[in-house]
């Protein structure tokens, strides 16, 4: 929001010389933010120049330029015509242009000197609107001063000083308007809280044209709004205002304090009834709509619009409506505008409008927000509906645009007034005086607080225990205590508020989980792997790729109303599933060796159906149930892929390729980490490859996850190298079990002993059921076991394979024997044969 000084001081009592930032730093007080100051930074001389002769001359880069002669008057103190060369096209002899006169310095600090340029002395500028800061006009270059000030051009003198015409003389701040905050997107708005920040005094203008503004009666413009449902129950226009103004005279121009008005705010000057629209709207935050009295029929209908119908705006583009879309029509029947956001171009005000009318409504914030959405069609009008608009206002804005088309335009102003008012008083607010002191920390004391609230325009009643505090019209945002909290915070000075920090509290940190999450990622960091974050987000044939089966439960996952893209519209179920487009987009990048890691949530199962609750209303217990009830299951996994080379060549030697060993230490190390012993089995799962896959589960036989080497249909479907490995884990379920509580073993004291034995067994026995049968017939001496050797061929026989293993024993009470070692590996040998059929080797 654009705020020019001199308009501002109209309503609040602005000091003179104070400087647009002092301005702009009394308002940042009050909680809104500088963006800009324009204006104030150009020195002349800057004049109005009159255009002799302009003689286009083309040059050898084929760019074509104009040698210029204008008259300036006595401004370059001999009185003759200044010649210039300009590279604009946009004007003809006998324009009047701005001149910038050697010695000016344009915004950024550009001095403009008398120079060599083209062939010729180029002793001056003609100046475009960006040149001196200042919105474009419409024209593309060249700023011509009768368009722009909406005057004639025998009201301008060569030789005039220009930085008051076009108020560059005079300072504008701009200021960025938070949402909550719709009122300030208003002269009127920004003047009450400047008076809030200074104590000046401030006079709302509405007041005034309220009193002159007549009351509704029959002879008004036929006005209906039939949309009995709205939306979301809200009706969507709860306030139509029209008045109706007849024999404007189309040529009537435009004042130019008022076109000066329009600028400053950064609009363009169009023509009078438009530019009266406009001021009003940035004067008072009331946006208003001018028909053409002539292109309506016998009443106006607001209302819904039909799927298909078509409206062509007043940007000239046919757009196809919804059926949410809340429309301006005539007699219900032709669409003339989207309610809030734009009007219609069949209805559109031209220059030969004689006769208009007036709209100035209130409209649905909602409503507003989401046409304006849909057909990505901001405006200045949604702008400030959709932040809400003060419903109270509409009357006196439409008395203001009235008032000014009949002083300026000639017209007579119907004696019929139109208003329909449904609109609901603000509801009052339950408020705890000492809430305040509370949440902001500072003591407030009571009168404090209620002079607070009485200045941002509450009505306050100060009842004990609560008091009573009613918002006003034009504050929607404030509905509860702690938005009035704010208005408190905010009134008497945020930097009254101390800063205070934090005191750490013994006993409050990471959670077990939290911990065990950050150690997961910090191990495989170390281990070499990079660390990512996916979107959890995929498409509908991913299960396919990864190969899951068709009654695999993974491929149950919850489908998103509106997804990010249509092309992603599921939650994954696997992390692995969003991590192989990571890792092709990093080997196609030239990252040849590549491990990553991933620790996220997944979504498990189905969504059930969550009740809904109101806005503002915490919900009962009962439907916080349901709606946990409705929400899957989300468990934190942690997945890693990896291709390439493991270990590179060099000059120690050559290099290996990742492979399912590698896979499967990355799980191990894991388990490390948390200090809990996972146990690997053969296994065939998707997405892995069913030779070269292990499932991995913890102690007491839970699986949480497997590793391996990819399928190679996989791998082709999601184009990644061959070989890629991965693997995946429910670190939830590995966190819960590495919680639980463990027995610290003591410190051995004896020596330990250790015995080998080679187990010949069919090559499909996995070595993890060899492992855990000799761990189940040792002993309870038996420490560790330890296979350090596997061998196939033909020693063993066609189909089998040996597995050697070394077993450690110890006492923790005295020396273990040779016999009773001896005693305890043949245990172990004999309840190994007795699970899977097992033979010593050679024997």
């Amino acid at each position: 929001m654009r705020v020019p000084i001199e308009w501002l001081r109209e309503y609040v009592d602005v000091p003179e010389g104070a400087t647009g930032l002092q301005v702009a730093a009394d308002l940042v007080r009050v909680g809104l933010e500088e963006e800009a100051i324009h204006g104030g930074g150009i020195t002349g001389p800057l004049v109005v120049g009159r255009v002799l002769t302009k003689t286009p001359e083309e040059q050898k880069n084929g760019k074509v330029i104009n040698w210029c002669t204008v008259d300036v008057g006595d401004a370059n103190g001999t009185g003759e015509p200044q010649g210039i060369v300009c590279g604009a096209h946009n004007f003809e002899v006998g324009d009047t242009v701005v001149v910038a006169l050697p010695g000016a310095v344009l915004p950024g600090g550009f001095a403009i000197s008398a120079r060599k340029t083209y062939g010729h002395l180029s002793a001056g500028m003609i100046c475009a609107a960006d040149e001196l800061g200042l919105p474009d006009d419409g024209s593309g270059g060249i700023i011509l001063l009768p368009q722009r000030l909406g005057v004639d051009a025998s009201s301008l003198t060569p030789g005039q000083d220009a930085l008051p015409l076009l108020g560059l003389d005079r300072e504008t701040v701009e200021v960025n308007v938070t949402p909550d905050r719709g009122y300030c997107f208003s002269m009127r708005g920004i003047a009450r809280e400047y008076g809030h920040a200074t104590g000046a005094s401030f006079t709302d203008p509405v007041d005034a044209l309220t009193t002159r503004a007549p009351a509704a009666n029959d002879l008004g413009y036929p006005v209906r709004v039939d949309d009995p449902q709205g939306l979301r129950g809200a009706v969507g226009c709860d306030r139509y205002v029209a008045r109706v103004v007849r024999g404007i005279d189309p040529n009537a121009p435009v004042p130019a304090w008022l076109a000066t008005a329009v600028t400053e705010v950064g609009m363009r000057s169009i023509s009078l009834p438009v530019d009266v629209t406009n001021y009003v709207m940035m004067a008072l935050g009331q946006p208003l709509h001018a028909f053409d009295l002539g292109a309506l029929g016998e009443e106006i209908v607001v209302r819904r619009a039909r799927a298909g119908e078509k409206l062509t705006t007043l940007d000239g583009v046919e757009r196809t409506l919804f059926a949410e879309d809340l429309l301006i029509t005539d007699g219900g029947a032709r669409p003339l505008a989207l309610a809030g956001v734009m009007g219609g171009s069949d209805s559109e005000v031209s220059d030969s409008t004689t006769d208009v009318l007036i709209e100035a409504a209130h409209f649905d914030p909602v409503s507003v927000a989401r046409t304006a959405r849909r057909h990505k069609l901001g405006s200045e009008a949604s702008k400030r509906y959709e932040r809400g608009v003060d419903p109270q206002i509409a009357a006196a804005a439409a008395q203001l645009a009235v008032e000014l088309l009949v002083q300026y335009g000639g017209g007579v102003v119907d004696d019929g007034v139109t208003d329909l008012d449904t609109t609901r008083a603000p509801q009052p607010i339950d408020f705890d005086p000492q809430q305040p002191t509370r949440l902001v920390g500072v003591a407030y004391s009571d009168d404090e607080v209620a002079e607070s609230l009485d200045a941002v325009g509450c009505r306050v009643e100060r009842n004990e225990p609560l008091w009573s505090v009613t918002p006003p019209t034009w504050r929607p945002d404030l509905t509860s205590g702690p938005d009035l909290v704010e208005e408190v915070a905010r009134l008497r000075g945020y930097d009254a508020i101390p800063s205070v920090l934090p005191r750490p509290l013994a006993g409050r940190g990471l959670t077990a989980s939290q911990r065990h999450r950050r150690n997961v990622a910090n191990a495989l960091a170390m281990a070499g792997l990079t660390e990512i974050i996916s979107l959890p987000f995929v498409s509908d044939d991913v299960h396919d790729k990864l190969g899951f089966a068709a009654d695999d439960a993974r491929r149950t996952s919850v489908r998103l109303t509106n997804p990010l893209s249509d092309e992603l519209p599921l939650i994954r179920t696997s992390v692995l599933a969003t991590m192989m487009d990571s890792l092709k987009r990093n080997v196609a990048r030239g990252f040849k060796d590549v491990a990553l890691f991933e620790i996220g949530l997944v979504v498990a199962g189905e969504a059930g159906h969550a009740p809904t609750s109101p806005v503002g209303v915490h919900p009962a217990p009962e439907v916080l149930d349901a709606i946990r009830s409705a929400v899957p299951a989300q468990p934190r996994h942690v997945a890693w892929v990896a291709a390439g080379d493991s270990e590179r060549k060099g000059w120690w030697g050559a290099g290996r390729g990742a492979d399912w060993s590698d896979a499967i230490a990355v799980a191990l190390q894991i388990g490390r980490v948390l200090g809990v012993d996972l146990t690997i089995e053969q296994t065939q799962v998707a997405p892995f490859h069913p030779g070269r896959c292990a499932s991995i589960a913890l102690p007491d036989g839970t699986v949480i996850g497997a590793a391996g080497e990819l399928h190679p249909k996989v791998v082709a479907a999601f184009s990644l190298p061959a070989r890629t490995v991965g693997g995946e884990l429910d670190l939830d379920a590995l966190s819960a079990y590495a919680e639980r509580p463990g027995v610290a073993s003591s410190i051995a004291t004896f020596p330990q002993a250790h015995s080998d034995v080679a187990l010949v067994v069919d090559a499909s026995v996995p070595a993890a059921r060899v492992e855990t049968a000799l761990r189940s017939g040792a002993g309870e001496h038996l420490e560790s076991v330890a296979l350090f050797d596997i061998y196939t061929g033909d020693q063993v026989g066609e189909g089998k394979k040996s597995l050697a293993y070394r077993l450690f024993f110890r006492s923790p009470e005295r020396t273990l024997t040779t016999d009773e070692v001896n005693a305890a590996r043949d245990a172990a040998v004999r309840a190994v044969d007795e699970s899977v059929g097992a033979s010593l080797r050679g024997a």
